[in-house]
């Protein structure tokens, strides 16, 4: 049942409008798809809805995998999640880079735009912001690196663009890696445990229980 509740995490609506810096979309440019290859651990997340603050902690951890799709212009995005004693597996998006910024977008006939990538400092950090359409905005913002050990200096901005988007601290949540149910290894050799139909893109416990790199066993 937590594993179906999790999987809505992607039923996400479209674009937000973009901001202005510091908040602001990444620019793109020939760069940014071998920027983004390889693999991004999960890290850090902030939602506005609370039906997705209660899903993600139920999420250990999780990685994101990108790879080449169908030229330098989309990449294939596999997502993993552990969740309880399961690791689920996804690779239902895409990420779609043009002149100016780098979407993600769903695998459907209506390619259905689901986020963006955001403006950091450092090219070993990853933010992806939603947006979910429902009676009214519902907005969400996850933090990827290319390990847990992230700076006070990236946490602090992390947490700048969460505010930036009018959520507040009591919104983050911090993924606590106590578990390995999803290997690094597993999705760099396109192995997948379980595979599900939309496994989330977040992870996180309550909030400031653990901090970015206390990888408890």
């Amino acid at each position: 049942m937590a594993a179906v509740k999790v999987a809505t995490i992607l039923s996400l609506g479209a674009l937000l409008p973009t901001a202005t810096f510091p908040c602001g979309t990444l620019r793109s440019d020939n760069t940014t798809a071998s920027k983004l290859l390889g693999t991004w651990l999960y890290v850090a997340g902030a939602a506005q809805f609370p039906q997705h603050l209660l899903e993600m902690l139920l999420i250990d951890h999780g990685h994101l995998h990108v790879e080449p799709h169908t030229g330098e212009q989309e990449l294939l995005v596999t997502q993993r999640v552990a969740v309880g004693d399961q690791c689920l597996a996804n690779n239902s998006t895409y990420f779609k880079i043009t002149v100016g910024n780098t979407t993600l977008v769903k695998h459907a006939k209506t390619h259905q735009t689901v986020g963006m990538l955001m403006n950091l400092s450092s090219e070993d950090t990853l933010l992806i912001q939603y947006q979910l359409q429902r009676e009214r905005m519902y907005l969400g913002l996850y933090l990827y690196a290319r390990n847990l050990s992230l700076s006070t200096a990236h946490q602090e901005e992390f947490e700048h663009h969460v505010k930036c988007l009018g959520l507040s601290g009591e919104e983050i949540v911090y993924a606590p890696w106590k578990t390995e149910l999803c290997q690094v290894e597993e999705i760099e050799k396109g192995k997948s445990p379980r595979a599900e139909p939309a496994a989330a893109v977040t992870a996180s416990p309550a909030l400031g229980t653990h901090q970015p790199g206390s990888m408890e066993n």
